[in-house]
């Protein structure tokens, strides 16, 4: 799972508390990325390493209605909701999903707009696996960023590494044959929540973010 991540989410009620959250266990303060027009969303982001970063991912309450998947005005404390695979073939990943019987929300086109005034945009696919819980889906959504767009990572404040990604499922067996159908390889603990635990080098040592 570690080596398919483009990204992590950890929902937060609140953007800044998500921020002030992060910033306690690993040292590195997030920068603010900006809002997804139409979702509700806004977001702040911390490099993790090469093509990888942890998106904080809150309610914008500058946008009138909410559209993310996850019902993130219901969380009570910061936590990870879902994780973003990344893939240079979307259409490929759409393809074998459904001939795997999954079903599959998208291709879809996104975009973020930067501070800065810079537009980030990317095509992303969800899968329908029935394996989610209210506030934590552990199959990812597969993203592949546009060309000329400046991967998050890149410019996001540095320090932290990804050292493992690892789940947790009621019904572990049908997870872990659910992701490698779709391509990742990894084992999936039994456990009466669901749940996705990141372990993260930080600048004050290994933080564990669940």
């Amino acid at each position: 799972m570690r080596d398919a991540v483009d990204h992590l989410l950890l929902g937060a009620p609140d953007l800044d508390k998500g921020i002030a959250w992060v910033e306690e266990r690993t040292g590195v303060r997030a920068q603010v990325g900006g809002s997804h027009p139409g979702v509700g969303t806004r977001n702040a982001l911390v490099s993790l390493g090469e093509r990888q970063y942890l998106e904080i991912i809150a309610p914008d309450p500058a946008q009138s209605g909410f559209n993310f998947q996850i019902d993130l005005r219901k969380l009570t404390a910061p936590r990870l909701v879902t994780w973003a695979a990344s893939t240079l073939d979307l259409d490929d990943v759409v393809s074998r999903a459904r001939a795997a019987g999954f079903g599959v929300f998208g291709p879809r086109d996104g975009s973020r707009v930067r501070p800065d005034g810079v537009t980030l945009k990317w095509r992303s696919a969800g899968i329908q696996a029935g394996l989610a819980e209210a506030d934590i889906d552990p199959v990812p959504f597969f993203i592949q960023w546009a060309s000329g767009s400046v991967h998050p990572s890149a410019d996001a404040p540095v320090g932290c590494r990804l050292v493992a990604l690892d789940a947790t499922h009621q019904a572990p067996s049908k997870l872990q044959d659910t992701l490698a159908r779709l391509g990742i390889s990894t084992t999936v603990r039994a456990d009466q929540r669901t749940g996705l635990t990141a372990t993260l080098e930080t600048p004050r040592g290994r933080a564990v973010i669940t």
